[in-house]
């Protein structure tokens, strides 16, 4: 544990600046997170250094295609979320209000993170599992300390986010792999118990355009919630005009799980019709995830129809760009080598 930044006393409560939740905690309580909780009058981030999870992983696997392709990242997330998304498949650890209560945890130092990440020889650390926002000041200490020893940096998020927490961790953070889980309020208040997703959608442009970071655009297709033609086509439509065109979109397939463990599995078709949306949008690298189907998760060049860089799965089993440059033809494919 450790005190918080990006917060405010209000009489015996304080508010929280991180997210657009803007909490007023009294004291002994938490915010929506159920991680930064009033002490006596002083908020304290509790979950500081405490890692529910660590991996090695691919960097496919985010997923993040276009940002030092093939490379591996250190992965690590704790407890808590933002949201309360019907769907998550991580919900163990994103529904655990506090450390150590029903996960086990890892105390993992911002300098022994880096160290772990330099001896398994990765180029970067992810900050993924669960929403790593509420987890800001740990990201910033890491994220500082790993991209002085030369690593890039990830935030796996659903970008739920305050103006003011995007610029406490801008300057560290390389990579901005965000979720747009739908493109009207109704939509995040029935998926995520949000009331609105215009935050997520301010500050995925505010990150590319203020913190110049790379930007990749994640949407798990729910059956019957933000899988309509009207949905997705204003989803890819924000993507191509306000992120830009170059910036790919994963479209992923819904697997059952909690509240809405009665739908089916999106089905592949459906995938398929996004990703069609999306080329009519204007965008140029639309991606299909969580389905075994040969090509989906390839980079093709939009100039020349070369495939680029050929996946399979999380892996690159042929390649043919140099400094993000298609070789066939020459077009900047906005790739980070």
């Amino acid at each position: 544990m450790r005190t918080a930044d990006l917060w405010r006393p209000e009489d015996t409560c304080v508010r929280c600046l991180l997210c657009p939740h803007r909490c007023l905690i009294a004291v002994g309580r938490t915010g929506v997170c159920g991680v930064r909780r009033n002490d006596g009058g002083t908020l304290i981030a509790t979950t500081y250094a405490c890692v529910s999870s660590a991996a090695v992983d691919p960097i496919e696997k985010k997923p993040v295609f276009h940002y030092h392709p093939g490379s591996t990242v250190y992965s690590v997330g704790s407890v808590g979320c933002t949201m309360s998304c019907g769907h998550c498949q991580n919900w163990r650890i994103s529904r655990e209000k506090g450390a150590g209560h029903g996960v086990r945890i890892e105390a993992i130092t911002p300098d022994d993170a880096v160290q772990c990440a330099l001896n398994s020889g990765c180029a970067g650390i992810a900050f993924t599992y669960n929403e790593p926002v509420i987890w800001a000041e740990y990201v910033h200490d890491v994220a500082r300390i790993a991209k002085a020893s030369g690593l890039y940096t990830v935030m796996v998020t659903n970008g739920y986010i305050t103006s003011d927490g995007l610029d406490y961790l801008g300057q560290h953070i390389d990579v901005w792999r965000v979720d747009i889980k739908g493109a009207s309020d109704a939509t995040y208040r029935a998926l995520c118990k949000v009331p609105s997703g215009g935050p997520v959608l301010d500050m995925a442009v505010y990150a590319q355009e203020a913190w110049s970071m790379h930007v990749e655009v994640v949407t798990n297709v729910v059956p019957t919630i933000n899988d309509s033609a009207t949905e997705l086509r204003a989803i890819a439509r924000f993507v191509a005009r306000s992120l830009g065109t170059a910036t790919p979109w994963h479209v992923t397939r819904f697997i059952p799980c909690l509240e809405f463990a009665h739908l089916e599995p999106t089905p592949v078709e459906t995938l398929r019709r996004a990703a069609e949306i999306g080329a009519e949008e204007g965008l140029d690298y639309i991606y299909i995830g969580n389905v075994l189907e040969t090509g989906v998760g390839d980079t093709v060049c939009p100039a020349c129809g070369a495939r680029a860089i050929v996946r399979d799965g999380y892996t690159i089993i042929r390649r043919a760009t140099r400094a993000g440059v298609c070789v066939s033809c020459g077009h900047n494919l906005g790739i980070v080598e």
